[in-house]
């Protein structure tokens, strides 16, 4: 027999499974809670509420501790490449060689746009944000693919899952060409997965183009350390819109619209901004921390601490040594990235940051870097989306796989008025 939990309502006591995940966590199945008492849980934001059970990733915010498949991304980071990360997020196991080989020459082979998809971009205005274009574009992708968006027919929901990571960087190319008012270059496919975008994002038809390793693998890094972060805003949007069987074209495009949102994915443009306004107002780094601990004064500082991680954010860890050897690589200094690193130098080492855990995220490097690389901030969003593309397509899979399930649709207390008879506009 199993631990049940017990619920006591009007008198009467209720018994509800207690599951355990393979690692520890423990959750209350409340499946039949209001087929057997008449009620419903409210859980505002989902904060307590599992909403899967998903076989993808584990995270453990207590101890800093993320794992794709059960392998751990300090050594995935540290071993591995983005596009083999992608395989073993998409289908549970690392591919052996040929199947890293075959991986790689299928999603080179669709790198291209139609070239009547491209036409679009001409539709749209030239300040159009990046999360915009990309969003429409990866939803008009279900019109050219008409006979592959089956999602429960394996060979169909393949093709389409190597076409959505194939195209994706060259559509986020094409948002910042769009931007630039240069011309679109087509991909070049002997070159690497991010290799390749960052020349369709710098390159020009009149010079030579030459990829620096250093940045290449930064980014290559920095796709990986974004690929999948369980249930957020963005993988619960693509299951949510699966769950209807919308094609997985218009399930990514829901989500990079999730993720456009501020309280997502736009962290690493705030970053951004505070160095903006540190700059505007001539502040020091230390002036600015002074102000940030105030209780008096409204400043925050961005890019530190996480709603997830009550320690170090195990992907910061990674990428810190990284965004350093980008900057010197670059040979690129200016007064945003000069206050950035005194930042870090300071949070860092104030006891302030230390004893309440607010160390620098992700976000705070990756927007360091892109700033490094002369991004645009509207574009910052899309890299991210770049990166978490096969963690939604794989956990929209999964959904797909789950035996029995059903279409997302959650319930509500309702406390708005009751019934009242309809008034006559004319005894209003």
């Amino acid at each position: 027999m199993g631990e049940f939990a017990k619920l006591e309502v009007d008198g009467k006591t209720y018994e509800f499974p207690i599951l355990e995940g393979s690692e520890g966590e423990r959750a209350i199945d409340i499946g039949k809670l209001r087929e057997q008492t008449g009620l419903i849980t409210l859980d505002p934001a989902f904060k307590n509420t599992g909403s899967c059970a998903s076989a993808v990733t584990f995270i453990d915010g207590e101890r800093g501790i993320l794992r794709h498949r059960g392998y751990s991304i300090e050594e995935l980071t540290e071993k591995s490449t983005f596009l083999e990360v992608s395989y073993l997020l998409l289908y549970g196991e690392l591919p052996g060689k040929t199947e890293l080989e075959r991986w790689v020459e299928e999603i080179r082979y669709h790198t291209m746009l139609h070239e009547d998809l491209k036409r679009l971009y001409d539709g749209f205005p030239k300040a159009a944000h990046a999360m915009a274009v990309c969003s429409a574009i990866v939803s008009a992708l279900s019109t050219f693919y008409p006979m592959d968006l089956d999602p429960i027919d394996d060979d169909q929901v393949r093709l389409s899952t190597e076409r959505l990571i194939a195209k994706l960087p060259t559509i986020t190319a094409y948002s910042y060409k769009h931007l630039m008012g240069q011309p679109f270059l087509y991909p070049d496919n002997r070159l690497s997965y991010v290799g390749n975008f960052m020349r369709m994002m710098f390159a020009t038809p009149c010079e030579v183009y030459d990829v620096d390793p250093v940045v290449e693998r930064t980014l290559d890094l920095l796709l990986m350390l974004h690929a999948d972060h369980g249930q957020n805003c963005s993988t619960s949007t693509v299951r949510l819109v699966g769950s209807s069987r919308a094609n997985v074209f218009a399930s990514i495009s829901a989500a990079i619209n999730a993720l456009w949102g501020p309280r997502h994915g736009g962290a690493n443009q705030d970053v951004i901004r505070m160095l903006w306004a540190i700059e505007k107002e001539g502040l020091s780094a230390r002036q600015f921390v002074d102000r940030a601990k105030s209780r008096d004064d409204t400043s925050r500082l961005m890019g530190f601490g996480h709603r997830v991680y009550r320690n170090h954010d195990p992907r910061a860890l990674i990428i810190k040594s990284h965004a350093h050897e980008v900057l010197r690589s670059l040979r690129h200094t200016s007064k945003l990235l000069e206050i950035a690193i005194d930042l870090e130098r300071i949070a860092l080492e104030d006891d302030y940051f230390i004893e309440r855990k607010l160390f620098p995220n992700v976000d705070f490097y990756s927007g360091v870097i892109f700033e490094a690389l002369s991004i645009p901030m509207n574009l910052f969003t899309a890299l991210f989306s770049m990166g978490r593309l096969p963690g939604w397509i794989a956990q929209w899979v999964e959904y797909h796989s789950e035996p029995g399930n059903a279409i997302g649709r959650p319930r509500q207390l309702y406390m708005g008025a009751k019934h009242r008879p309809y008034v006559p506009i004319d005894q209003r």
